[in-house]
């Protein structure tokens, strides 16, 4: 069985409370949870494969904990490693850069060579601009937790579904 390395940074606490609600809907001891403030690149080796989620902040920057990470991030093995991410963005408060944090991590991880997985459809968002979006689809979940809260617990479900067998 796959060690999944979950790492996240947050803000306001709530992509804390999607990472733990991700735990959830995998078994005891597949899944190992790590805040970004925390963690080092021997944490990022020891895993099999990586799910990172994050916020974006103000106009469309990584929170400061994942900025503070991305030297360990850098100094990581992560060639060939399958990688999910998952993004929360406000797509009414922050049209022009929703979801930004999530592209830029995007750019670093496939800089890193990482086997990125677990696309997500754009439909059902309303944004003018994203650094996230691929051929027309996220790079990873989307969640806007302020607009759509309703839809989170469906959207990862159907999200999960489709990264499981990819992480395990």
């Amino acid at each position: 069985m796959a060690k999944i390395g979950l790492f996240y940074a947050t803000d306001t606490g709530n992509t804390r409370k999607v990472a733990k609600l991700i735990k959830k809907q995998f078994d005891e001891g597949e899944v190992d949870l790590f805040n970004v403030k925390g963690a080092s690149a021997d944490d990022l080796n020891g895993c099999d494969a990586l799910i990172f989620g994050t916020p974006t902040l103000g106009d469309g920057e990584l929170p400061e904990p994942l900025t503070e990470f991305l030297p360990a991030l850098e100094s990581a093995e992560l060639s060939g490693k399958t990688v999910a991410l998952f993004g929360l963005g406000d797509q009414v408060g922050y049209p022009d850069e929703f979801v930004d944090a999530l592209g830029i991590l995007y750019k670093k991880l496939k800089k890193r060579e990482a086997r990125l997985v677990g696309g997500w459809p754009a439909e059902g968002y309303e944004f003018t601009k994203s650094k996230a979006l691929r051929d027309g689809e996220f790079v990873g979940l989307v969640l806007d937790q302020d607009n759509q809260a309703d839809l989170t617990e469906e959207r990862l479900e159907e999200w999960l579904e489709r990264v499981k067998p990819e992480l395990l």
